[in-house]
Parts: structure tokens; sequence; C-alpha cells
């Protein structure tokens, strides 16, 4: 796991096994690693392709011996299970398996406390499925728009900030995997961010870079100028 200046690429080898397997294989170690970085003082920011891995910051932040609410930014409510998914897409869970559903997939075998709903904010979602709209219409979980998002509308204590970069919108942020028209712009996404940062409250800060890995000079331009702006 080679260091580049100040930050810590993960590459460990994933064993040969089913993708649940090396899926916790993975979010573990990011865990392990979120876990000393919040000890020491954090807060610690992740950078992953995918939104699963929040569950490893999710669980290096527990492992700490921190209780942390969770507010989730994306364009998409990551609310499936594995009997309502229709895609067998496994992102599509992501928030779900935080909140408790099908715990023997990732949450056991990382040691993952669920979050309570009522400590849950989903933000700037506008892109679900039928039985994410009906779970979430029974849920406690909060939800509001990105420029809604303040320090009022958080759940006290530590935190866990989640953000797809997907929450943007498309025509500010191109090459997306699943684009979803009607969002935020991208000044607004960082605004929303660092009003949250600001409370020094978040213990992790997790970035899920969405986007296909080739892309055109704006795309690629657009991507650099959002990550210098999201770690400066």
């Amino acid at each position: 796991m080679p260091e580049r200046g100040d930050y810590l690429v993960l590459e460990p080898d994933l064993p040969d096994a089913d993708r649940w397997f090396r899926l916790g294989f993975l979010a573990d170690a990011v865990a392990s690693e979120v876990a000393l970085a919040v000890a020491r003082g954090g807060p610690t920011t992740i950078l992953s392709g995918d939104c699963l891995l929040a569950l490893g910051a999710l669980a290096g932040v527990q492992r700490a011996g921190l209780d942390p609410a969770l507010i989730w930014l994306d364009a998409h409510a990551d609310a499936h299970t594995l009997e309502t998914t229709t895609s067998g897409y496994l992102g599509g869970l992501s928030l779900r398996l935080a909140l408790g559903a099908n715990a023997d997939r990732l949450a056991d075998p990382l040691g993952l406390r669920f979050v309570p709903e009522d400590r849950t904010v989903l933000v700037g979602a506008r892109d679900l499925d039928p039985p994410e709209v009906r779970f979430l219409a029974g849920s406690a979980v909060r939800r509001c728009t990105v420029p809604e998002l303040t320090a009022d509308v958080v759940p006290e204590g530590p935190l866990v900030l989640h953000v797809d970069l997907d929450v943007i919108d498309p025509v500010g942020l191109p090459g997306l995997l699943f684009p979803a028209p009607g969002g935020p712009s991208a000044t607004e996404v960082v605004d929303a961010i660092r009003r949250i940062l600001a409370t020094g409250r978040v213990a992790a800060l997790d970035l899920a870079c969405t986007w296909h890995p080739a892309g055109d000079g704006r795309a690629q331009q657009s991507r650099a100028d959002l990550l210098a702006a999201l770690l400066a």
C-alpha cells in the first residue's frame, strides 16, 4: 500500500472469491486505515470509484470508537436490497446496507453497526426506483436538497459525509456513469460540503468518483477542478 505525498493508495491483492467476499476484503482494508486516521485526530478523506466503500469508511469511524450519523449526497437513493433490485448493481444497495439490509453480505463481516434511520440524511436524491420511493416514504431518513444542507439539518455528534459526485448535474460534470439531470451545480455541492466540514464534526469524508475512467479534455478538466476544490 504505497504512500504518495500525503495520500495512502490502497491496492490490496484481492482474494479469488465471490464478489461479496472480495468487496468485504477491500472494505475492511479501508476501514482499518480510516480507523487509524480518525484515532490520530482525523478527519480523513477517502476517494473511490463506488459508493459501497462508504461502508468501509463508516466501519472505520466506528472502530475508532465513534458513533457517527450518516450524511449521504447522491443523485440516487442507493436504497435497494437484494430482494428489490432489478439490475443487480450492488452500488444501488449502498445506503440500505448501512441501514441494516442484507447484513450477512457486508455489514456483519465488517463488524458494522447499523446507522439509525433518524440519524441519516439523504441529500440531492432525484432518480429513484419505485421500491426506493416506498422505503423512504415509510422510513425516518431525512431528505433535503443540496442547497438546504446546513449544520441545522444534520444530526448531532460525529458525522460520516458521503458524496457520490453524480449528485452534480451532468451538464457540469460530463462522463458520469449514471447521470441524473436536474441536479445542483458543482459549486453548490462544494459549498454544501464546506458548510458541513465547517462544523468540525466530520470524521470521514468519502468521495465516490462515479465516472467513466476515460473522457475528453473538458471532462478531465472538470474532474480535476472539482477534486482540487474538494481537497483544498
